[in-house]
């Protein structure tokens, strides 16, 4: 049986759950900023309320000592809490970040940074998401804190 087949034969959320390994559409979308960042989204744990996702820090993102600059290492963090939260939310929700708190442990290297975030506590309104980026040898090189609005999304 061809793939072809097998998803012809699924219900609409089966096709899409086989082709994205269950990831909902919004989590896949990249925005521009997104996109600069080199995001991909990896996946969510529903049990550890965790995700893990990876970028791409680019040349351009250096700072005079070669390593990423602490804006681009925010943007990142801030962008992984974000995508967090969202996977646990229905998909008529949205979040926006009201508060990022950014640890800068050690710098940076160019190349591919993981982001783990883990939903902390949630509530109908807020969220308080934490995430940390490590390099390519597992080091973490920043952590953040983030506070979330939840919204209706429009």
């Amino acid at each position: 049986m061809t793939r072809v087949t097998f998803l012809a034969q699924l219900n609409r959320k089966q096709a899409w759950n086989a082709m994205t390994n269950g990831s909902p559409a919004h989590l896949l979308h990249l925005s521009p900023g997104a996109s600069l960042l080199g995001r991909e989204w990896v996946g969510f744990d529903e049990a550890t309320r965790s995700a893990t996702l990876r970028f791409e820090a680019k040349p351009e993102f250096a700072n005079r000592h070669g390593a990423v600059m602490g804006g681009f290492l925010a943007a990142m963090l801030d962008s992984a809490t974000g995508l967090c939260l969202l996977a646990e939310l229905p998909p008529d929700r949205t979040a926006v970040t009201t508060d990022l708190t950014t640890s800068f442990v050690r710098p940076a290297s160019l190349g591919i940074l993981t982001a783990l975030a883990r939903i902390v506590t949630r509530n109908e309104r807020d969220a308080i998401v934490e995430a940390e980026l490590r390099d390519t040898k597992g080091q973490v090189v920043a952590r953040a804190t983030a506070t979330l609005r939840i919204l209706p999304r429009t």
